[in-house]
């Protein structure tokens, strides 16, 4: 059960804190571009205090929107799933962001490791598996650690490799890329692993694959995730 969070002894209101932690992590924005949007509001706080809700609340509210997400979505991410990673540079060292969406686009794990090999494939696969259940298909690349890992699971019959077929995933790296930009990059692993996991539970939630259902439809669904979002942390 996660547990809700606390606003006692913040002067602010949870619907500041709410906002100001949904413009950091919804949208490529920097600090600074996140106060001064506040700013514009009449809403007076430094950078300093946007990075701290962050870090406090951030992770609470990525927990209860998975909590809720992973139960109703069980059922329906086992179909296909789409993994790839990407290198991430951490104070001048490469590090690795495994990625694994269903084939709706939902992002089903995020896991940063140190190397690329067997060992991490099996690490992420394993958790993936754990938090979702098994899989009926999985797209990779040809990266043979993802054979590898697949062989010792006893789903290698289950992969499938093509030159377009992993688009799905490739894409779904784009929002982390430009919110890195912003950000310019990390500065330890442990802030790129909190905000790889915070950063795909919210972009979950706020995904509504606009270019696939009507405007009316789109504009129902975008406004029960934001008043979704305000109930978050409630207790």
């Amino acid at each position: 059960m996660t547990k809700p969070a606390s606003y006692k002894y913040f002067k602010t209101s949870p619907e500041i804190i709410r906002l100001a932690v949904m413009l950091y992590i919804r949208f490529p924005l920097s600090l600074r571009n996140v106060e001064d949007l506040l700013h514009e509001r009449g809403i007076d706080v430094s950078q300093e205090t946007v990075r701290y809700w962050w870090n406090r609340f951030g992770p609470v509210f990525a927990a209860e929107i998975r909590q809720k997400r992973v139960q109703q979505l069980r059922a329906f991410s086992k179909w296909k799933w789409h993994a790839d990673e990407v290198f991430v540079k951490v104070n001048g060292k490469r590090l690795y962001l495994w990625r694994a969406v269903d084939h709706e686009g939902e992002v089903l794990e995020a896991v940063v490791t140190k190397r690329r090999n067997k060992a991490a494939a099996l690490k992420f696969l394993k958790k993936s598996m754990k938090r979702h259940g098994c899989l009926e298909k999985i797209v990779t690349d040809r990266f043979v650690s993802y054979k590898a890992a697949l062989r010792e699971l006893g789903a290698l019959e289950k992969q499938q490799t093509g030159r377009w077929l992993n688009n799905r995933v490739e894409n779904s790296h784009l929002p982390f890329r430009r919110s890195e930009r912003s950000m310019q990059r990390f500065r330890r692993m442990r802030s790129l692993h909190k905000f790889a996991a915070v950063h795909s539970s919210v972009y979950n939630h706020f995904n509504q694959e606009r270019s696939l259902t009507s405007r009316d439809t789109f504009k129902r669904t975008r406004s029960a995730a934001l008043a979704e979002w305000r109930e978050l942390g409630v207790a």
